[in-house]
């Protein structure tokens, strides 16, 4: 399963990165600390090839810092590439940012020659809200519908330091399996991408096998009976334990999908990652496999319509 999902303002998006990446220094992608690799834009690297990155694992508060040690190693490990762990609360990340930027491009520092930095990242990713905190006061927009911001912003960290804020861009098509419930399950790709009842189901089915003393913990689950849970039974005992009834004690599954989501997103259940660096790596080599797959029958049928 590969997701399409590609609103026309982020059509729109991709044009105005592709023009301002020819005039800056840097490339800054903001990523979810929760799904780093997932949320990193296949469209943007290609896009953004021979500029330096620094790559901001946001959101960092939420993540597990075990995973989020793992996946600062893999950023630190590539060329050209600086990297940091922050949220939203971090009251020195201006500083940070501007430091770690000027270690990748340390030539300029005066006001003929400020440092041009454009920063990038998926819908929802909390970018907007890293910028505002940065800046000490609201200059971009902030919101939790995907897509929010719609219009390129130079903004101004230091006299020397131009940042200029893209709107939110996904890629026409996620190849990645589990990157699409990953992006689902963070709200970063709408309502209409996928199912939440299925999105849910695949995230509980994650928890249960990473993450299960913070799903007992939070749904106060039997410690005896739930490790033998499977994804199904779990929605089934939150829908319960949740109050997400219809009439006649049925259980609104829509509606217990949402509260694991809504718990999820909030951090109710925990700090969770929902990758590894190589959970990822065996993830992507799957996808592309696939679509190496569906390309070579595409083609033998376009051979085959010729004959």
């Amino acid at each position: 399963m590969a997701i399409q999902w590609y609103p026309g303002h982020m059509h729109k998006a991709k044009k105005a990165i592709t023009e301002r990446i020819k005039s800056v220094d840097l490339v800054i992608e903001v990523l979810d600390a929760r799904l780093p690799a997932s949320s990193a834009n296949p469209l943007l690297a290609k896009l953004s090839s021979g500029k330096p990155k620094l790559k901001i694992l946001n959101k960092q508060d939420l993540a597990d810092p075990e995973r989020t040690e793992l996946w600062l190693a893999e950023y630190r490990s590539r060329p050209d590439t600086n990297v940091l762990a922050l949220d939203a609360s971090d009251r020195q990340a201006s500083s940070k940012v501007i430091a770690a930027s000027r270690k990748l491009v340390p030539n300029r520092q005066s006001l003929e020659r400020p440092l041009r930095v454009l920063i990038c990242g998926i819908p929802n990713v909390g970018k907007s809200t890293l910028i505002n905190g940065m800046l000490g006061k609201k200059s971009a927009k902030i919101g939790n519908e995907p897509g929010i911001t719609k219009a390129e912003q130079r903004l101004i960290l230091a006299d020397d330091f131009w940042l200029y804020d893209t709107p939110g861009m996904l890629w026409p098509k996620i190849i990645v399996e589990e990157a699409g419930y990953n992006l689902a399950a963070s709200g970063a790709v709408g309502r209409n991408a996928l199912d939440e009842e299925t999105v849910a189901l695949e995230l509980l089915d994650y928890l249960r096998r990473h993450y299960l003393s913070m799903l007992q913990q939070r749904y106060h689950a039997d410690l005896s009976l739930s490790p033998h849970w499977h994804d199904d039974e779990w929605l089934n005992w939150i829908g319960q334990k949740r109050g997400a009834l219809l009439s006649g004690g049925r259980i609104d599954y829509q509606k217990a999908a949402e509260r694991v989501l809504t718990d999820f997103r909030d951090g109710y259940i925990g700090r969770i990652t929902l990758e590894t660096p190589n959970q990822w790596a065996i993830w992507l080599k799957k996808g592309q496999q696939h679509e190496a797959q569906l390309k070579a029958e595409r083609l033998a049928k376009k051979e085959a319509r010729k004959k």
